[in-house]
């Protein structure tokens, strides 16, 4: 037990390991939760404006049935093959990925909003053989599909599954208002159309239950692409293995909390991001809790209606939407009535923001931690447990975790090292990338590329990224600090810190900020961090923007920060003003 400090500090009732999986793939895992209550409402979509379309239980089950058939029956694939999901948070996408899983085929999910030269490298890469998009970026496939293995390509509406009236009008306005359908000059299929063909072999006696006979624990279930600890995007093979074990994981750490039947959960993160994929999809299905669907998050008022028609009682985010959320008004004038707790992950948590929400909502909100490809959850802040702020929690159960120096040995509490890890819900491997996959899975512990150190308790704290840490005159500096110290000043709705060459002290800190009117001065934001930091950590130059470079789900891109600025040096602490500031493109 000495080695395991955090097995003291579950909370009660909580097993230190999973044990045997319950089921040996993720349809079979998720098949009870349907059968429990085939007429509750498992899934709504919500538009900005409060139209809205559900899909009950017993219906997503039927309809991911005809489309595994459609897949298996009419397109021709085989297990193991890979099917390409480009979905924002809409009714299609639990259809299709259920429909995927029981297909015995592989998921891939990617972004929507990827460019034509993205699509082509993970369609090509994967060897992707249908895809499943959504018709308002269909354009782009006359470009990527002759690069690509893909045979087969079905088109999604955004209105699919709503009810006839709202459908018709949410398609009207977008081919003659907003005008965002194109022209698809590309054979294709529509879903409904596939689901009516898949309905049809079902009728004349395929069993789409026949496709699983061969899908264990370790068969692939997705390719989720990532850049990992090494750089260029790649698949991470997640197993059916890996999804179950996390999601067990992951619910026996919020036992009693997250109550069966009786959960709302609010889905504003994009489910094809793996933290979303597990978290709420997956597991609030198999807790059989209801799912909200956000299409699109931003702005943060696109979340006001599902606030205030539904009664909310989870919510899975990042600190950028935590935090925008506490800048709108109606949020703050009306706090949602029913939200029990809110998880955060993807991103450091800052305590400015992780108090105000508790002043605001009277709701804990917890940090957990993981990465792609651990399906993603390595800690959680136990929930009935000690929740230590500025943490990401204690490991998960059936999960290892040490903090090693450069040279591989572990370090005692208190010293920061990289973060490795093991468990059952680390991946197989990259996708035919054997070597990446050596490096990252050494002895079978996944090294994270995150700087951490543990407490006497076992609760981590993650200090940066190994690879965005600064080298200030030989000293380290970690952007996470500085950024959560400027974060804490009045207005300061972002802040993005980098290092950039500097000819005397090697680099020097540079800090991005968004902030609302009075914004702090350069003066004041250097000030105060002079008062909080040490000399070497304080920016030696600002910078203001209207916003600053995202992830799909919201995590400050330093990269692009670092690509934009080159080789440019620090500039003094005099920076640039904020009227000759432009903002950056949203990744």
């Amino acid at each position: 037990m000495n080695g395991l400090p955090w097995r003291e500090h579950y909370p009660a009732g909580t097993q230190p390991d999973i044990g045997e999986p319950p089921a040996r793939n993720v349809p079979e895992l998720l098949r009870p939760s349907a059968a429990l209550d085939a007429d509750a409402v498992a899934f709504t979509q919500c538009m900005p404006n409060g139209m809205n379309g559900s899909l009950r239980y017993g219906e997503v089950e039927r309809l991911a049935d005809e489309f595994a058939v459609y897949l298996r029956e009419v397109v021709g694939l085989d297990a193991g093959d890979r099917v390409a999901v480009q979905l924002p948070n809409c009714l299609s996408y639990p259809v299709v990925a259920f429909g995927i899983l029981k297909a015995g085929c592989v998921l891939v999910n990617t972004n929507p909003l990827y460019t034509a030269s993205e699509m082509t490298h993970q369609f090509r890469d994967s060897g992707a053989r249908a895809l499943v998009i959504i018709d308002m970026f269909a354009d782009r496939l006359p470009q990527v599909l002759p690069a690509t293995r893909i045979e087969s390509v079905v088109t999604v509406r955004i209105s699919d599954f709503f009810p006839a009236v709202v459908a018709g009008i949410i398609r009207a306005t977008q081919r003659y208002w907003s005008r965002t359908i194109p022209p698809i000059t590309v054979e294709h299929t529509p879903l409904q159309a596939a689901l009516a063909a898949g309905r049809d072999r079902l009728e004349r006696g395929a069993e789409a239950q026949a496709y699983l006979e061969g899908i264990g624990l370790d068969s692939v279930a997705a390719l989720q692409y990532t850049g990992g600890t090494t750089g260029v995007s790649k698949g991470a093979m997640l197993s059916h293995g890996n999804l179950v074990a996390n999601t067990l994981q992951m619910l026996e750490m919020c036992g009693s909390h997250l109550r069966p039947g009786k959960e709302t959960v609010l889905t504003a993160l994009p489910l094809y991001h793996v933290f979303a994929f597990t978290v709420n999809l997956i597991g609030f299905y198999y807790r059989s809790g209801r799912n909200i669907l956000i299409p699109s998050p931003r702005p943060p008022s696109n979340l006001r209606r599902a606030f205030e028609n539904y009664p909310i009682t989870w919510l899975s985010g990042v600190n950028t939407l935590f935090n925008a959320l506490l800048n709108e008004r109606w949020f703050l004038e009306y706090p949602p009535r029913h939200l029990r707790a809110s998880v955060a992950g993807g991103m450091a948590l800052h305590q400015s923001v992780a108090e105000h929400w508790r002043d605001v909502t009277g709701t804990p909100i917890v940090e957990g931690y993981g990465l792609t490809e651990s399906s993603p959850v390595l800690t959680f802040n136990p929930l009935g447990g000690s929740v230590k702020d500025g943490t990401i929690g204690i490991p998960v159960p059936s999960t290892e975790i040490r903090c090693l120096d450069d040279a591989g040995n572990p370090l005692p509490p208190g010293e920061p090292g990289e973060l490795v890890a093991r468990g059952p819900q680390i991946m197989q491997g990259y996708w035919q990338r054997p070597e990446e996959t050596q490096q990252t899975l050494a002895d079978g512990w996944l090294h994270t590329g995150d700087i951490a150190e543990m407490d006497e308790e076992g609760y981590f704290r993650i200090v940066d990224r190994k690879k965005d840490m600064v080298l200030v005159s030989g000293f380290n500096v970690y952007p996470n600090e500085v950024e959560e110290c400027i974060a804490a000043l009045p207005n300061v709705r972002e802040a993005g810190v980098i290092g950039v060459p500097d000819p005397k002290t090697g680099e020097a800190v540079r800090a991005f900020v968004v902030a609302d009117e009075p914004a702090p001065s350069q003066s004041d934001i250097i000030a105060h961090c002079r008062e909080y930091l040490a000399p070497y950590k304080v920016p030696r130059s600002v910078e203001y923007r209207d916003e600053l470079p995202k992830s799909p789900i919201g995590k400050i891109l330093r990269k692009e920060l670092r690509t934009e600025v080159g080789a440019k040096p620090a500039s003094g602490t005099t920076g640039s003003t904020p009227e000759a500031t432009t903002g950056s493109q949203e990744a």
